[in-house]
């Protein structure tokens, strides 16, 4: 999948949406209701009401991009549908996107060395 890079935050909308909107419509949605800026970088995912399907939108920095995702046999594994949002790392992302259940996914924590051998 063409992803921004690994550092880039991944906020995933709890509610489900109409998933009629397209670029703009999504972008208004992250403005009005989550209270965030579209333009900033961060990937935003929305999920459909069947939970099969989810939406992605951030921009690049020359255009909002929007990638679309169907699974054929399964449903993603989505978090409880309340108000708001939540973050997950990348490699939650990751597992989420490929239809995996994220919520087993836990990341590990680098850090650079503290001396030079």
């Amino acid at each position: 999948m063409m992803f921004p890079s690994n550092c880039v935050r991944v906020l995933v909308s709890t509610q489900p949406v109409d998933f009629r909107k397209g670029h703009d419509g999504l972008a208004a949605l992250v403005s009005s209701v989550l209270r965030k800026d579209p333009f900033t970088g961060t990937v935003f995912v929305f999920r459909s009401r069947r939970a099969d399907r989810l939406k992605l939108l951030y921009w690049d920095g020359t255009g909002l991009v929007m990638a679309y995702k169907r699974l054929e046999d399964s449903s993603f594994t989505w978090p409880a549908i309340k108000d708001g949002m939540m973050a997950l790392n990348h490699a939650q992302f990751e597992a989420l996107f490929s239809g995996l259940d994220w919520r087993r996914v836990k990341a590990l924590e680098t850090r650079p060395p503290a001396a030079a051998e």
